[in-house]
């Protein structure tokens, strides 16, 4: 079949780029612009590629298109508040982590809305391949037996190296804001909310304009929500809106002072946009807040009350201070980090200190809410690398049986697939060892 051309959309512009048709799955094409842009993404969030790219990528695109036609066929979608919310809030880690909105930019070599269109399709695809990957495997379930035999086979040199772990405690303060700067903050949101009232401003330029939360390229749209997505304050106010031409009050939460607008509601969903200003911490009020936290650590080492103790009562992060300061590791669901795991300035403080051992208070800048706290943290315990046991480490055991079994129930789906649809790779494409068996009839 002669390769079918047309003019590269996604071409660099310093070049001139005939695109042309590389693989054939059913009755989709996908192109060689499909793969350059996917290896350029890649490569500007650095992600490892193993093996050719050229193999690796369209073998790749090939087996999300069966994914994606079987999740037609299971009228599997996925929800599009889930999409755009982990989108923002992974942009709005980019710019916590980078330092601003310029920097992210500069970084991916792409303008912010480019790079969030490119992040709400990436999780978007991803989740609808977990969907239909956690059915296919939904009724996986090891027994004891299963899991001793499983690691009793293992060779020596398979059995996984478990590397150092911590579990650490944290507690927090925030910083006092100055009133004026609250004010000044409402003063603007009043100013924005007044000017899309008479007509003299859109909200959504605005947003764009103005809002510092990763929101602002889409107008400050979050897309149809369910309540329990947002923290109640914001819910609360989003919820009871009906006039898509008014804008709400000022609504303060943990990350800053919103206005919203009304966009659409549909059943138990509702679809706003909003402006997020955040009110701006001096260095001196944060010095203040870090010696404050300093004399907390003073009386925990001096016996007066313990870390624990401090952390329920004291402690103003609500994620840890109902677990005894406690941190989570959000990949595992586990108490125990890998050092690499732990946020940066975090580590920093643990990776020398002894079981027991309370750092000095320092300044954290919290990437969920993208703020600057004072922290103080303790070692509860570290755990010394070693090779896996079944008595220490039975859970990692069973999930690597589980997943093990999983990934063959899922390898066998994908070649059952291909060897049922239609595929045609042209030629120059198809000299490669892939990963799946069947692409070559």
């Amino acid at each position: 079949m002669a390769a079918l051309t047309v003019v590269c959309a996604m071409a660099q512009p310093t070049r001139n780029v005939v695109d042309e048709v590389a693989w054939i799955v059913g009755d989709e094409a996908i192109f060689r612009s499909d793969v350059e842009e996917m290896y350029a993404s890649m490569r500007s969030m650095g992600d490892r590629i193993d093996g050719d790219p050229y193999c690796v990528l369209p073998e790749k695109l090939a087996v999300e298109k069966l994914y994606l036609h079987q999740a037609k066929l299971d009228t599997i979608e996925a929800p599009e508040s889930q999409v755009l919310a982990q989108a923002d809030q992974q942009l709005n880690y980019y710019i916590a982590n980078i330092g601003s909105k310029e920097k992210v930019e500069e970084y991916f070599r792409k303008p912010l809305p480019t790079l969030r269109a490119q992040l709400v399709d990436m999780i978007r695809t991803n989740y609808i391949i977990g969907q239909v990957e956690n059915k296919l495997t939904e009724n996986v379930q090891a027994t004891p037996n299963e899991v001793r035999k499983y690691f009793d086979a293992l060779p020596a040199d398979s059995v996984p190296y478990i590397p150092m772990q911590v579990e650490a405690q944290i507690i927090t303060f925030n910083p006092q804001i100055p009133r004026q700067e609250i004010e000044d903050v409402k003063a603007r949101l009043r100013d924005y909310a007044d000017r899309v009232t008479r007509g003299d401003a859109d909200f959504s330029t605005l947003a764009i304009a103005y809002s510092e939360d990763g929101s602002a390229m889409q107008g400050g749209e979050l897309g149809f929500t369910s309540r329990s997505q947002w923290v109640p304050e914001f819910a609360n106010v989003a919820f009871n809106l009906n006039d898509p031409k008014k804008v709400s009050r000022i609504v303060e939460t943990e990350y800053g002072y919103h206005i919203i607008q009304l966009i659409a509601k549909r059943g138990d969903q509702v679809n706003v946009r909003h402006i997020l200003l955040r009110p701006h911490v001096s260095t001196q009020d944060l010095a203040l807040v870090v010696n404050r936290l300093d004399s907390v650590r003073k009386e925990i080492v001096g016996g007066a009350f313990t870390f624990e103790d401090a952390a329920r009562t004291l402690s103003q992060d609500k994620d840890t201070r109902n677990n005894r300061g406690l941190m989570v590791n959000p990949h595992t669901g586990s108490p125990r980090f890998e050092m690499q795991d732990l946020p940066s300035d975090i580590a920093n403080r643990v990776e020398g200190m002894e079981v027991g051992d309370i750092s000095e208070a320092f300044v954290w800048k919290d990437p969920q809410r993208n703020k600057e706290v004072a922290a103080i943290v303790r070692l509860a315990e570290r755990v010394p690398g070693h090779r896996a046991t079944l008595a220490e480490d039975y859970s990692l055991i069973r999930q690597m049986y589980e997943n093990h079994q999983k990934q063959q129930i899922i390898r066998d789906w994908i070649e059952k697939k291909i060897k049922d649809t239609y595929v045609k790779i042209e030629e120059g494409w198809e000299s490669c060892d892939f990963n799946y068996q069947g692409w070559i009839k």
